[in-house]
């Protein structure tokens, strides 16, 4: 029987630095990643860096000893709260493995280490238009966060940099 396995990524594995690889391009070239593959750069550094960064979190999901799915967090910390919280930046599946509750196991682990962590939220971005991908959260139980009524929900706002 082939089962899906979550796996936290030890990115000094090989098979688990290149499965974050092939993932994040695949979802850098999704129209609801970037829209085109990673730059050569990125791709080169991507793995350094993210073993650099001190709160990378990273889960991987295999079927079948494939890799079909990856959610990248980072840790931060709620000034409101005085607790860590986790950021979910990337969240992706492969297409053809979407619908089989994979997204859903992937977010169990990240509630898994945030409740570990001693995190008080997870908080994420989604696209306006990513309906797939939202009614995946909303069935985790994520909602657009409001701290006080009349101040409304929260909206997340960038700004990009250059080098």
């Amino acid at each position: 029987m082939v089962q899906t396995e979550i796996f936290e990524a030890n990115l000094d594995i090989t098979l688990h630095s290149q499965a974050v690889l092939e993932l994040l391009n695949g979802y850098s070239k999704d129209l609801m990643g970037d829209g085109k593959p990673l730059n050569q750069d990125v791709f080169k550094e991507l793995i350094s860096g993210l073993q650099q960064h001190p709160t990378t979190i990273i889960f991987i999901a295999f079927h079948d000893n494939k890799a079909v799915g990856i959610v990248t967090c980072f840790k931060g910390f709620s000034t409101f709260q005085a607790r860590p919280l986790i950021h979910i930046s990337d969240f992706y599946l492969l297409p053809d493995y979407r619908g089989f509750k994979i997204g859903q196991k992937l977010l169990t682990a990240v509630e898994k280490k945030a409740i570990e962590l001693n995190c008080c939220k997870i908080t994420l971005e989604v696209q306006e238009n990513n309906h797939h991908a939202m009614k995946i959260y909303k069935t985790a139980g994520f909602n657009r966060n409001i701290y006080v009524k009349e101040a409304g929900p929260t909206v997340c706002f960038s700004k990009p940099l250059t080098k």
